[in-house]
């Protein structure tokens, strides 16, 4: 799964002055209250940068009590602790201080923020933690980093994230953007502390979240973003797999795949969506549990449709079969009550529809994972496809699809169920079909079939 090529939000640059009158006096002093690259970091400025945003927050706080039901009395003093919270980004060009951030028990301060009944100063402090965690800080400065989001989660930030989360209105630019800031910091803590992918499932009201963002219809980024986070949650987590399939997950997944049976997505980033929805549906049919919903759900039917329409998740409903069908006999059987093998059979001999995605690579990983779900439904739990083996003869006789396939199985199917496979064929039968398979094994040199009795 590819993760990088989410990009961060952002705003339109758009000039509210369309003449060509610029009034630098403005730009000017909007530079003399802004931290300028060439300003000092050091443990000195952090101190003055903490004790000014404590001030500040002691200032609102006591405004907010004084005059509880008069907005305008306060309103001055978020101003200013809006400013000083912005003042803290600085801090992202100096990761070496967090362990000194942390020592000055600011991080408890912040994170009480979160759930500010204002709800723009809660958005400030998304934003300040998505820099203070942002990637490129973690490539100068691992170690500080881990420092910090350790204080993070012992303080319970992602409790406060997700709170906040809840409470964001997506009809609100600003609040869209803070629904993609929290996204983003919580990717950024899981890189820095993998073990968080867990805390924030077992915790919070995440994956409930992100599924009511996965049900609604119309596309948008932050329904993309929905998506890749899930799927990363997913990724190396048994737990969260259960936890997910218990929610009524694969279901959820399976809707919202579906509605691009019979279309293409309109544009890369949902694209991209599909994609990481098929990523979570892989991942969701790891435990065994998951694949009888799956099964219950009609999945097999679904990913069948999908590929029947040839359309650019053709691939990708391939791969979730293949996971669903991995020892999971009850799976196979469905695939083939459902005529899955006049589906998939016709791509070994090359028959692959062409897609956007006409990349060689794309192609072998589709008849790689045709071969493997072959070799589900050849298993040992599911010897009656031996015959399958057999009659294939005939058609991959001149193909060498048809080799490969035979190649992998010789040793796994052929010594070990030719016995039982004479018990249910008259002695005519298991003669013809015996002297078929040795010429084909001969041709191909793989062995004299009369070796298996």
């Amino acid at each position: 799964m590819d993760t990088t090529t989410t990009g961060k939000r952002k705003r339109d640059n758009h000039n509210p002055n369309p003449s060509n009158d610029i009034d630098f006096s403005l730009l000017e002093e909007l530079e003399k209250t802004q931290p300028t690259s060439d300003t000092t970091i050091d443990i000195k400025t952090l101190k003055k940068l903490v004790l000014s945003f404590e001030r500040k927050l002691k200032d609102n706080i006591a405004a907010r009590l004084k005059y509880p039901d008069q907005p305008e009395k306060f309103a001055d003093s978020e101003i200013e602790l809006h400013d000083e919270i912005e003042k803290l980004k600085i801090l992202a060009g100096a990761p070496e201080l967090y362990p000194e951030l942390v020592n000055l028990n600011t991080i408890p301060s912040l994170l009480d923020l979160l759930t500010h009944d204002n709800t723009d100063i809660a958005i400030d402090v998304v934003n300040l933690l998505q820099d203070l965690t942002d990637e490129d800080v973690l490539d100068e400065d691992n170690e500080s980093v881990k420092v910090l989001v350790d204080c993070l989660v012992e303080n319970n930030v992602l409790e406060s994230l997700v709170q906040n989360l809840l409470r964001l209105n997506e009809n609100d630019s600003d609040e869209v953007s803070a629904v993609f800031g929290t996204l983003t910091s919580i990717e950024n803590m899981i890189e820095v502390k993998p073990n968080v992918a867990e805390l924030v499932c077992e915790r919070t009201k995440l994956l409930r979240w992100i599924v009511g963002k996965i049900k609604v219809r119309e596309f948008d980024v932050n329904k993309q973003y929905a998506s890749e986070i899930l799927a990363i949650l997913l990724q190396s987590s048994v737990a969260n797999q259960k936890r997910l399939g218990g929610m009524n997950g694969v279901d959820v997944v399976l809707q919202a795949v579906a509605m691009y049976k019979s279309r293409d997505p309109k544009s890369l980033d949902e694209e991209e969506m599909v994609e990481n929805l098929f990523d979570c549906l892989c991942c969701l049919l790891m435990p065994l549990e998951n694949k009888e919903r799956f099964l219950k759900a009609e999945g097999v039917e679904l990913m069948i449709i999908i590929m029947n329409q040839k359309k650019l998740c053709y691939g990708s409903a391939i791969r979730a079969l293949d996971f669903a069908l991995t020892n999971y006999p009850p799976a196979c059987e469905r695939f083939v009550d459902v005529m899955g093998l006049k589906t998939a059979f016709p791509a070994f001999m090359g028959k692959i529809p062409s897609t956007k995605n006409k990349k060689k690579r794309a192609k072998e990983e589709i008849e790689e994972r045709l071969i493997s779900l072959v070799a589900s439904l050849f298993g040992k739990k599911f010897k009656c496809f031996i015959f399958f083996l057999l009659m294939s003869c005939f058609y991959f006789s001149l193909n060498l699809r048809g080799t490969l396939i035979l190649h992998i199985m010789y040793v796994n199917i052929i010594y070990e169920n030719m016995r039982y496979l004479q018990i249910y064929c008259d002695v005519n039968h298991w003669s013809s079909l015996v002297t078929v398979l040795s010429r084909f094994l001969n041709k191909y040199d793989i062995g004299d079939v009369w070796d298996c009795f």
